[in-house]
């Protein structure tokens, strides 16, 4: 039995990782267990985490994330203000729980980390969210470094980086940008499935070769290809 550390559990991609991985030991997070943007929250969540895991955590699924609309016209304290508070909880918090994971793993043989970036780590995103693209391009390289740096010590990473997915989030941008007409990007002709998402977790979980370590998956309809 593989015990898990997933956070952003509660809905869309999250919730269908929990499916997924119904046959292991699953922890889901969600914001009931604690708020992100509070520096203090990855430590408790881990803490809990390990408390109700009997002290062990084989893999750790950073899926938790916000994406907000940050227009560079807003006056400079509120665009930094929300600026902050996305790369708090996309990035900083995700790397506050990788330290712990990677700690963890030293101590018991190794352990596997996989981070839920995006397609805007690559490509980029809309004018209003510079914030949300540079939060998960830091996510990419952090997976690269962690895989680079722990690999002897059998503690493998890997990132996955979706494009649109039938998710809360994905529905409000959606319908901000033109609905259907977006579709026309995405040579695939549709978004991705929060299942289809999960699938590819529970591979990299459970299944990748060790020799994959430091993949970054594209799961986009080849909306973005590299």
């Amino acid at each position: 039995m593989t015990n898990i550390l997933l956070t952003g559990a509660t809905r869309g991609i999250g919730a269908a990782c929990v499916t997924a991985l119904s046959s292991q030991s699953v922890v889901g997070t969600g914001s009931a267990d604690g708020d992100l943007a509070d520096p203090a929250t990855p430590a408790r969540l881990w803490a809990m985490a390990l408390d109700r895991l009997d002290g062990r955590i084989d893999v750790l699924v950073n899926n938790a994330g916000v994406f907000e609309a940050n227009p560079i016209d807003l006056d400079d304290a509120d665009w930094s203000v929300r600026w902050a508070r996305t790369m708090q909880i996309n990035l900083t918090a995700s790397a506050e729980l990788c330290r712990l994971a990677v700690l963890h793993f030293q101590k018991s043989g190794g352990g596997r980390i996989i981070n839920v970036a995006s397609r805007a780590a690559h490509r980029g995103d809309s004018p209003a969210h510079w914030h949300y693209a540079a939060s998960k391009a830091g996510m990419v390289a952090m997976t690269k470094t962690i895989a680079r740096g722990y690999a002897r010590e059998n503690i493998l990473a890997f990132a996955i980086c979706p494009g649109f997915t039938m998710t809360g989030m994905a529905d409000d941008y959606l319908a901000s940008r033109g609905g259907e007409k977006l579709l026309t990007d995405i040579p695939l002709g549709k978004v991705a499935e929060p299942e289809e998402i999960a699938s590819a977790v529970r591979y990299l979980a459970l299944e990748a070769p060790a020799s994959m370590t430091g993949a970054v998956i594209d799961i986009n309809g080849a909306s973005y290809v590299r």
